[in-house]
């Protein structure tokens, strides 16, 4: 992508404001994240105060049910939940950009096999292929990078593919296919960066669902163990009434952060479908 293509695009995304919002609540929560070791006031892992004790100047959002302060555990817990959408993100990226481009150059029986297999796993319930992958292994962080990884890559093949059987009747293809151009040149120099917009789009949906996932499963205790915090193990110790009605400072920035971080995720993805397309003018 040239550096106008790169302006006009930064131009329509600017004209949605509520997009613009998120990006800049998006970079600070991320910032926040990743300097968790520069601002968090204490150790996420060692008690520094009195037991689900209410916030107060020496705890701003108070501490958990063993004395720890509930703000360093948020700062640590979003950059391993972030961390977590990111890295699952790049795997099923990787491997549905690589299953996308052969299955939809070379065709035939290549392409019967992997779409076969790409629609066997899409025909499982997602929801259950999860859960039942997270009970198989062990939890912990890179398990559930991995399962969640190995999961969300065939809504990206499918999406390759089609843009890959799309591009392949354009002229500047078969120019490139009749002069003798080597596949590996035609695949990734000239196929791969005309499917690396839509594919970002569509990437930034899996990381936000990513983020979603981590949650539920560190929730139900399948995925990151404490003393690790996450933003869903932190949303574990609000199962009793006692806590959900008495005791908001354990469960709710947590519930507030994943909320302001899947929409602004979706926020900023709706933007960039909107001033990639093509169709969109000025």
């Amino acid at each position: 992508m040239n550096s106008s293509g790169f302006s006009l695009i930064m131009k329509r995304f600017s004209r949605h404001k509520t997009a613009l919002v998120s990006l800049i609540l998006l970079v600070i929560m991320i910032g926040a994240a990743v300097l968790a070791p520069v601002v968090a006031p204490y150790s996420p892992t060692r008690p520094t105060g009195s037991f689900s004790a209410p916030p107060d100047s020496a705890h701003w959002l108070g501490t958990d049910q063993i004395g720890r302060d509930m703000l360093s555990r948020l700062l640590y817990a979003a950059r391993i939940s972030l961390l977590v959408g990111f890295m699952a993100t790049v795997i099923s990226t990787a491997i549905g950009v690589v299953l996308g481009l052969v299955s939809g150059y070379f065709g035939g029986w290549i392409d019967k096999m992997i779409m076969s297999f790409t629609d066997m796993v899409m025909s499982f319930p997602y929801i259950l292929l999860v859960l039942v992958a997270a009970a198989i292994f062990e939890p912990g962080l890179w398990s559930i990078i991995w399962i969640l990884g190995f999961v969300n890559w065939p809504g990206v093949t499918r999406l390759v593919r089609g843009n890959v059987l799309s591009l392949r009747e354009t002229n500047f293809v078969k120019s490139d296919v009749a002069a003798g151009m080597p596949r590996r040149y035609i695949l990734f120099s000239e196929i791969l960066p005309n499917t690396v917009a839509p594919v970002t789009v569509y990437a930034t949906s899996v990381f936000a669902l990513s983020i979603l996932d981590e949650a539920a499963l560190s929730f139900l205790g399948l995925g990151v163990q404490t003393p690790t915090p996450s933003l869903g193990n932190i949303l574990n110790g609000a199962q009793s009434l006692t806590i959900l009605t008495g005791k908001p400072w354990l469960w709710a920035p947590a519930g507030i952060l994943i909320i302001l971080l899947v929409i602004s995720i979706n926020l900023v993805g709706d933007a960039l479908r909107d001033a990639i397309d093509p169709r969109n003018n000025g």
